[in-house]
């Protein structure tokens, strides 16, 4: 077997820009001149698959965890929620509401189903989901 020099669970990251007080919210990893560096979403189709689990200021270590189906997790919510419910992005139109989910919008486009809420939640919870890896949803 080859799988070595591999991490498994939370792992440090430089932060891409300044993420302090940003945990609990879903941001991508991205290659910033050969550096991995965590950053907010910028587009609502983006692969935000790690939650922000320690914040920081640019250029400074933050630390992260992969989405993982076999471990439910706690993600910051913009509207409410039922379970069952599948969970996207929130709008990043929206700059306080980057890196947060909402429940997959009735309105036409795009979107990418990232978990499955397990409880009833309300409009800035961290509300109970298990990651499900849904892919591209059209509406």
């Amino acid at each position: 077997m080859s799988q070595t020099n591999v991490l498994q669970g939370d792992f440090p990251v430089v932060a891409g820009e300044d993420l302090t007080g940003k945990e609990d919210l879903l941001v991508k990893l991205v290659n910033d001149a050969g550096t991995l560096k965590a950053r907010l979403p910028a587009a609502n189709g983006d692969y935000a698959f790690f939650v922000l689990i320690e914040g920081n200021a640019a250029d400074k270590n933050a630390a992260v965890r992969p989405l993982e189906p076999k471990r439910n997790l706690r993600l910051r919510l913009k509207g409410a929620c039922n379970p069952g419910d599948v969970l996207v992005l929130a709008d990043v139109a929206t700059a306080a509401d980057k890196g947060k989910v909402r429940v997959l919008p009735a309105t036409a486009g795009t979107y990418r189903g990232l978990a499955i809420a397990e409880e009833v939640a309300v409009d800035g919870q961290l509300v109970r989901c298990r990651p499900a890896m849904i892919g591209s949803i059209t509406v």
